[in-house]
Order: C-alpha cells, then structure tokens, then sequence
C-alpha cells in the first residue's frame, strides 16, 4: 500500500511517510511555493521558547519544525512515529534527540514540558482527541500548546480556487518531485476531512485544554490554534 486511508490505521499512515521521508522536505517547499517555512516560523514565535525550557516537537518528521527551538537555547525532543523520518533527521541533525513515538501513547511522564507542539500531525492521528489529551498529560500546568495545521479558508472564492488545488493540480505536482507521489492524493483528501477553526478548537477545549484562540495563516489554509494546560 503506497497511501494511508482516511480511517488512518497507524501502521499504514507511518510506512506512507517512511516512504516519502528521503524527498519530504523539498516536496513541501515546492507544494506549498515556499509557504511552509513562513507557517513554522510563526509557529516558533507564538510558542515564544525560553532558554532552559523543554519543549516537546510530535510529528517532527526530520526535524526541520524542531531545530529553531534549539537554535532558541531550548531543549527540544523531536518526536515522530515514522521511523523513515527519524533516521533522515537523525542524519541531517546528530545533535537532536530524535525519539520514537506514537501520539495517541507518548513515551514521556506526566508534566513533563514546558511546552508542545505540532505542525501538520494531528490530522494524522487516529483519534485526535485522544493526541491532544496524551499531548495535555505530558505538558506541565500552565504549559503552552501550539498546533499549526491545515484548515479552512476564509474567503469563499478562495476556498473554492484552493480545493481545486488539492484535488486536481496537487497529485501531479507531488508526481514530479515526490518519492512516494501517492501520499499526496491522501494528503488533499485529510484536509478536506478536517474540521474548521472553531471545530479544532471545540476539541481542543474537549480533550482539557485551557480557552483556545486562532490565528489564520495564508488567509486561512493553515490556523495557529495555542492553548493553555489548566
């Protein structure tokens, strides 16, 4: 199988990703016309890390979303369960904890950060109600969560030109540059599947979270949703 369905069975999302590790970064630069390094960098910024501090990257992929919290004199711990992904950022970043794990399970104690975050995951996890409870069991009280994912534009015309995007001229782009081009027909139908601002935030707040607020990105193809744990 060469794609994930959209009932997410973990073995089948983590041998998805496994397979376009090698190309992955490139392939989100081109698909997303360079967007993608803006979207993670306001994600570092609304996170705010302070030297000292532990901050907890899932779905670090290989790395690339986690190296600005060291570079800010945090300790940060990549987390991903595809173990393609690690071995690709642990050969690009040696000095980063790279460590396998599974969202809806984390291998880490209660309060154990300062902070959490994850860039474009959680609408890989089976059940992401229960990621964000496991991500609000590993966070210290009046720790901080910032989730960046793809979500619903705000402007109707718009939305409509960029559905047309993932689902006509996003699979033979990834074609061209991706090494598993596939993954990229699950990629377009997941975010049409996911709920809009306030519905992530509704679940946020279901899973414990403290009063969530949102920032669109890019008129609202990706939303900052941060939080408080209680």
């Amino acid at each position: 199988m060469s794609r994930a369905g959209l009932d997410k069975q973990p073995h089948d999302v983590a041998t998805m990703f496994d397979k376009v590790a090698k190309r992955y970064d490139l392939t989100n630069d081109v698909l997303s016309l360079g967007q993608d390094r803006r979207w993670r960098k306001r994600v570092v910024d609304l996170v705010a890390p302070k030297p000292g501090e532990l901050v907890l990257d899932l779905a670090a992929g290989t790395g690339t979303s986690s190296q600005p919290f060291a570079d800010a004199g945090a300790t940060v711990v990549p987390c991903d369960f595809s173990m393609g992904m690690l071995e690709v950022g642990k050969q690009a970043r040696p000095e980063l904890p790279f460590t396998a794990g599974d969202g809806m399970l984390l291998p880490f104690g209660d309060n154990t950060f300062d902070a959490v975050t994850i860039s474009f995951g959680l609408r890989n996890i089976v059940d992401p109600i229960e990621g964000l409870r496991e991500m609000l069991r590993v966070t210290k009280r009046g720790g901080r969560i910032v989730v960046c994912e793809f979500s619903t534009p705000t402007w109707g015309p718009f939305d409509a030109i960029y559905t047309n995007y993932l689902m006509r001229a996003l699979p033979p782009v990834a074609r061209a540059v991706s090494s598993n081009p596939e993954s990229y027909v699950y990629l377009a139908e997941s975010i049409r599947a996911w709920p809009d601002q306030k519905g992530l935030a509704l679940r946020m707040v279901e899973a414990g979270w403290g009063k969530v607020d949102w920032h669109n990105l890019t008129a609202g193809i990706v939303a900052l949703h941060h939080s408080t744990k209680p």
